[in-house]
């Protein structure tokens, strides 16, 4: 098969001069040897979530854009693929992430749901068990909820759909092209061929990404990183979804604390079928990737609602297992030299323990930064607010990074810095917070809306949400757990 795929309509531009900000690239003497072809060209490795919105973006701006993936993708429709190990798991997109794909991709929602996905309301559609107790049916936040396999095909169907964007699959990017100035990026190497050149280069490939060894490679000092690791492990299997006519909620949540530091989720997917993961922190209490012991493990959780739920349903796969969770942030924004003409995104500058759902989020988050940046910059001006580019969308982890890392740190056996005085408090408050939110309305609006990345932290440190928070110090942060929440039973009751 040609590497380079044309995926693009019959018949569609090359390019489209009339949109905003799009202008022909100019020469800006870039030394011998330049090849001018380069000059209104990006090229964006990895066709995740990440480099496909980074993809979408830039296509405003330059008349070609290049995606390079080092795997063969799927022609025929959803399918597993090495570079995505962890889509065999449950994943979340929240309401802004979604809100920002729609904005990028109009019409992006429908064409999820058609292919399957479901939208539900967090946490009115679930049975979640919060480390407070059970959320009762308070309002909260949209959630998207697919196979990643699902979201990656309709999203890459529906980017691809643009003319200036072409795939370059099969690839692997081995390291990058210096410019002739020693200070710029120029290309990038390819495995399977001659340097591909470009004007702007953005490393999207997640988390084996090369981006430090091919920056050393030429010069530049090795990132500083920051990691916190709660040692959190997955294990995942498919079912058949059992009939149960009286059923009343789509999903179950039943989440860990350090007392407690086994947890699951259960959601629905495209066939009628549940996805569901169980989790654990720490030594001792990584879930089996047995299916033999896959029931018995859901058995120890706080709450029977998730056992009683798989016990008689059909397993459709094995048990799979996925240990990389950490959370490390490489980062680039702190260098004291940085490239023109190259920049990090996604998982590749910034991962997340993936048992909070902000990762693709995130991503979104991080296009929706790069789109305000280049638009009032012209291709030719790009390369040069390179470092410019890279704390900005560095920027759109932050408080990504704040909820996992904060949340995580209350497990003893997490490795990474002790939580400092400041975090302290903040988890006493969250504690607080997360109590009152399993009845208040008052309280459970602001905390989805910081949950789903939707509102800043500071919307749970206004005065009425604080006073609000504060006047039900007596409720317990950590109760014995009921079986069931009040409003919902075992199957069949």
């Amino acid at each position: 098969m040609d590497n380079d795929t044309d995926n693009h309509p019959a018949g569609s531009p090359a390019s489209r001069p009339d949109d905003p900000g799009h202008a022909p690239g100019r020469d800006t003497g870039r030394g011998p040897g330049h090849d001018p072809a380069a000059d209104d060209h990006a090229v964006v490795l990895g066709a995740g979530l990440a480099g496909l919105l980074a993809a979408r973006v830039l296509a405003t701006k330059f008349a070609r854009v290049t995606l390079v993936e080092r795997d063969e993708l799927p022609q025929a429709g959803p399918a597993f693929r090495p570079g995505v190990p962890q889509s065999r798991h449950v994943h979340v997109l929240w309401s802004r992430g979604l809100e920002l794909m729609e904005q990028m991709l109009p019409g992006i929602t429908g064409k999820l749901v058609a292919a399957g996905a479901a939208v539900l309301e967090s946490p009115r559609d679930f049975l979640w068990l919060s480390p407070a107790g059970w959320f009762d049916a308070v309002p909260g936040a949209e959630v998207l909820l697919a196979g990643r396999e699902v979201i990656d095909w309709t999203v890459r169907q529906e980017v691809l759909r643009d003319g200036r964007i072409r795939v370059r699959a099969g690839s692997p990017a081995t390291g990058l092209v210096a410019g002739a100035d020693g200070r710029s990026v120029t290309g990038v190497r390819l495995r399977d061929g001659e340097p591909l050149a470009a004007r702007l280069v953005v490393d999207a490939t997640g988390r084996t990404s090369k981006a430090p060894d091919w920056l050393a490679a030429l010069g530049y000092e090795v990132p500083e990183a920051s990691r916190c690791d709660s040692r959190l492990a997955y294990s995942s299997r498919y079912f058949e979804t059992p009939k149960d006519p009286g059923r009343r909620w789509r999903g179950v949540y039943v989440q860990g604390r350090p007392d407690s530091p086994r947890g699951g989720v259960l959601v629905p997917l495209d066939g009628d079928r549940w996805l569901v993961t169980l989790l654990g922190y720490g030594s001792g209490h990584a879930p089996p990737t047995k299916d033999e012991e896959f029931l018995d493990f859901a058995r120890t959780l706080r709450s029977p609602a998730l056992y009683d739920a798989i016990r008689d349903a059909k397993p459709l796969s094995s048990a799979t297992g996925f240990r990389g969770t950490a959370n490390e942030w490489r980062h680039y924004e702190r260098m004291r030299r940085w490239p023109a003409g190259f920049i990090v995104l996604g998982d590749a500058s910034c991962r997340f323990n993936p048992v909070y759902g902000h990762g693709m989020t995130v991503a979104a988050l991080a296009a929706d930064a790069l789109a305000a940046a280049i638009r009032d910059l012209g291709p030719a001006e790009i390369p040069g607010a390179a470092r410019r580019l890279q704390r900005r969308t560095a920027a759109a982890a932050e408080v990504a990074w704040q909820i996992a890392t904060s949340e995580d740190q209350r497990y003893p056996e997490t490795e990474g810095p002790p939580p400092d005085r400041a975090t302290r408090i903040l988890q006493k408050y969250m504690s607080r917070v997360m109590a009152g939110a399993n009845a208040d309305p008052g309280i459970s609006t602001p905390f989805f809306g910081v949950l789903s990345l939707s509102a800043p932290p500071n919307t749970l440190l206004s005065p009425g949400t604080v006073v609000r928070v504060l006047s039900k110090w007596r409720l317990p942060t950590a109760p014995e757990t009921t079986a069931y929440p009040s409003h919902h039973g075992p199957p069949g009751t």
